[in-house]
């Protein structure tokens, strides 16, 4: 696609920075799987369930990033940017609070949780010892959630691409020394990734606190103001918990098939989503450019640019989806040396391969939705496409599918939420201009 106008010039001045940022968690959990599936299936395994709670737990504090870029964004489209900081210094209170809270719940309940999938002992004992090591760490991911939505609210975006580039070579260093230096196993990896998640949030927060001090913003806790935070974030919560749940149907439905077939679809899902986070960098690039639009009072500008970024994240998704499949016989090897897991993976890949559009396209929706500070239709949206995608997920157990029918099953979700985010987009109601929604 040609750059015709300055909106493309705008998209990609955002949208390159973030997709390198972007892609750091997904390039985190791809060096782990390729680290922990040469110690073994099981492992391998272990690590796919495990990492989906983790992800999970994180996962819903989400809002902590989208909500604050939204929020940070529309007070910097107003010329208020004191007051954006300031708002952005509530969101790391939050995350501080929220990041403790989920760390000690998750390492108490890290059998259950693991329980809950009905893996094999053995698979079960590495998956505990992961899921507790990285409870740990949450409290630094939920901090670097948070200050990452403040920058991109700011319309920084490069600013975290160098922090994460920086922290996933750490995590690979520190994995390989931890894993087979040390020869700690699984319990390696889950520590090398905790450390290099932790140095990352506190490298953004540090900048972050800065910028306050330099516009004068307060540092301390504003508890009506982290109130407030907490409030607006419910509905971007429901909707990441209607993904988080589809995803974890969607391994516990794998898990049921054996454990080839969670193995297959622990690489496949870490593949997919390095692919969304990379077409979610246009998503990125969405929140804060609709939220520094409407916070202007640029209703017709807001319109334009969500229809250029639509086609952006078509395209992207058509050619996400060609390297996908194209290239599945060179990286395929990297991950597991299991002959069953390669071929099951092979077979998966190709249908993931064919949803990638809709995928872009669903991303971008997404985004320029948080970013107008639509949460509650989001959350409306997210229950009603889960709500249908239950039945399809749970057939393939019913009817003895295999897991790529469960990868079918998991691209009709996707295709749910396309229908309802285009339904929105069509109608005026998510265009609400002014310094606060």
């Amino acid at each position: 696609m040609r750059l015709t106008s300055s909106q493309d010039r705008e998209i990609l001045r955002l949208a390159v920075p973030a997709f390198f940022a972007l892609v750091s968690e997904p390039l985190m959990l791809l060096a782990d799987s390729a680290i922990v599936g040469h110690l073994g299936t099981p492992q391998l395994a272990a690590l796919g369930i495990a990492g989906t709670i983790l992800q999970t737990l994180v996962g819903i504090c989400v809002f902590l990033a989208y909500g604050t870029t939204s929020a940070v964004a529309r007070r910097i489209g107003a010329g208020d940017h004191k007051g954006a900081l300031a708002q952005g210094i509530d969101g790391l209170w939050l995350a501080l609070l929220l990041g403790v809270v989920l760390a000690v719940v998750g390492i108490l309940l890290a059998p259950a949780a693991i329980g809950a999938f009905n893996p094999s002992p053995d698979v079960a004992d590495h998956a505990v010892v992961y899921l507790r090591i990285s409870c740990f760490g949450i409290p630094s991911m939920l901090l670097l959630l948070a200050a990452t939505g403040v920058l991109r609210g700011l319309q920084d975006t490069k600013t975290p691409m160098i922090v994460a580039i920086t922290a996933n070579l750490l995590n690979i260093v520190l994995n390989l020394i931890l894993v087979y230096g040390l020869d700690l196993d699984i319990a390696g990896s889950a520590l090398g990734t905790a450390l290099a998640q932790t140095a990352a949030g506190v490298a953004l927060v540090v900048v972050v606190v800065r910028g306050a001090r330099r516009d004068g913003a307060k540092l301390r806790p504003d508890f009506p103001g982290i109130r407030a935070s907490a409030h607006s974030g419910v509905p971007l919560v429901v909707r990441t918990l209607t993904l988080r749940v589809a995803i974890i149907l969607a391994t516990f439905v794998a898990t049921s098939l054996g454990t080839t077939s969670v193995a297959a679809h622990q690489v496949a899902f870490t593949l997919w989503s390095f692919l969304a986070l990379a077409l979610d960098a246009i998503a990125i690039a969405a929140q804060a450019l609709t939220g520094r639009s409407l916070g202007a009072g640029d209703v017709e500008g807001t319109r334009a640019i969500t229809r250029r970024m639509m086609w952006w994240g078509l395209w992207s998704g058509v050619v996400g989806g060609l390297a996908l499949w194209g290239l599945h016989t060179i990286y395929v090897p990297w991950f597991t040396e299991d002959p069953a897991v390669r071929d099951s993976l092979s077979a998966v890949l190709l249908v993931a391969a064919l949803w990638q559009p809709v995928n872009g396209v669903v991303f971008v929706l997404d985004g320029v939705l948080i970013g107008a500070g639509d949460g509650p239709y989001l959350a409306v949206a997210g229950v009603i496409a889960l709500v249908l995608y239950v039945p399809l997920a749970l057939s393939v157990i019913w009817f003895d599918g295999g897991v790529v029918a469960l990868w079918w099953a998991f691209g009709g979700f996707m295709l749910l939420r396309l229908l309802t985010l285009l339904t929105r987009e069509r109608r005026d109601a998510w265009l609400v201009t002014g310094a606060v929604r």
